[in-house]
């Protein structure tokens, strides 16, 4: 169901009268912002799906002066549309055109990375509240049957709820679960690994979130298996050390953990594994360690995230652990946005007075933009499998 929602939040006057006309090449900004899109084969108010259409006089200033977080922003606003947003952003990213407008803003958000540690305890909730308590039943109406909210896994899949629980199969075999072991998930989300592995394995699981809607929801969903979720920050599980699991999994929480706490991270990790034991991170990733984080999506979508790079999961691992296995498949990120996004504008009818337009905007901008990143190659999608002190003979991908 396609729905533009232009409506009520465009001003009045788009005509195109020869006064009108002249303004429009008259505005210095909206020049420099349509010689910056030509780079990256887009134009304003073009007639192909990726162009952008802008409604508001405004719209070109807004953008240069604060680069992703103006357009992010005034698309949330209505002030310009585009047919096709996903490709709008993979062309604005394939030509680097970030890198090119609101250099302040994401010198800014660089710097508040590297002078404060965004992710720290006091913190660390505001993601659980603002992003993932938003309402189990928004969730369930885009997401698939296992409610799994990472990558899915479309090299034999052509549709989202095989190419979940192709991801969750491929992480089981990656892990090579037998029953009786005990798995660590965390960030487990809605439990969709640790159902997904308790069924089919027959493994014990236990799961950290800091989302209560997550954990009670999730619970649920797993009564009868062998499956625990606890309310709880990774920073203040198993301090002691004193319990071990024979395999390890994060699935989609790295992104939260920012570099100051990367050491952290990977040190309760070590503590919790079993010494013949294996740990499989999945985590979105960037192609440079220096790129700072979207302000857009910090500001809207993921309090204080940040994603990190191959180069820094490498640094802060190697005193507990040998990287065995590095699986990119982060091609398959934009099939999987783009599922959820048909899945939330089929749902969207049934949320529009709960949530409003102006929300409505804001998460069809982080979904396409979101694909769009990943069709341009700047994120990826990493799994990597640990072992604390290699596996003897060799670790051996399952095909």
């Amino acid at each position: 169901m396609e729905q533009t929602h232009d409506g009520p939040t465009l001003p009045p006057a788009t005509g195109s009268t020869p006064a009108r006309r002249r303004r429009k090449t008259d505005d210095p900004a909206r020049r420099a912002v349509a010689e910056l899109l030509a780079g990256a084969d887009v134009e304003i108010d073009g007639e192909r799906p990726w162009d952008m259409r802008i409604h508001h006089p405004q719209t070109a200033e807004r953008i240069l002066a604060r680069g992703s977080l103006g357009v992010g922003e005034s698309y949330m606003d209505g002030w310009w549309d585009c047919a096709q947003l996903d490709e709008f952003i993979a062309h604005v990213l394939a030509a680097r055109l970030d890198e090119k407008v609101g250099a302040t803003a994401l010198m800014v958000q660089g710097l508040r990375a590297r002078l404060f540690n965004l992710q720290n305890l006091r913190r660390t909730w505001k993601v659980g509240e603002v992003h993932y308590d938003l309402g189990n039943d928004f969730f369930e109406a885009m997401l698939d049957p296992c409610m799994a909210y990472t990558c899915g896994y479309w090299a034999r899949a052509d549709n989202l709820a095989d190419a979940q629980v192709a991801k969750l199969d491929l992480i089981c075999r990656k892990l090579g679960l037998k029953p009786g072991m005990r798995l660590l998930d965390i960030g487990c989300g809605w439990g969709s690994l640790m159902k997904f592995a308790a069924e089919n394995h027959g493994v014990e699981c236990v799961g950290l979130t800091i989302s209560r809607e997550q954990a009670e929801y999730g619970q649920a969903r797993c009564e009868g298996l062998p499956v625990g979720f606890r309310l709880q920050d990774y920073r203040q599980f198993n301090r002691s050390g004193s319990e071990r699991f024979d395999r390890i999994a994060s699935i989609g929480m790295f992104e939260h953990v920012g570099a100051k706490n990367h050491a952290a991270f990977f040190e309760m990790a070590r503590r919790s594994l079993k010494e013949d034991g294996l740990f499989l991170l999945h985590t979105i990733g960037k192609n440079r360690r220096r790129t700072p984080t979207d302000p857009w999506i910090d500001r809207y979508i993921f309090p204080n995230g940040e994603l990190p790079s191959l180069g820094q999961i490498a640094d802060a691992s190697e005193d507990g652990f040998v990287i065995e296995d590095v699986h990119n498949f982060g091609a398959d990120y934009d099939r999987t946005l783009m599922a959820w996004h048909a899945r939330f504008e089929a749902a969207w009818p049934r949320f529009a007075e709960r949530y409003g337009e102006r929300f409505y905007r804001m998460w069809r901008y982080y979904l396409l933009a979101c694909a769009g990143t990943f069709r341009a190659r700047s994120n990826q999608l990493w799994q990597i499998v640990l072992s604390p002190q290699g596996v003897p003979g060799g670790y051996r991908r399952p095909g």
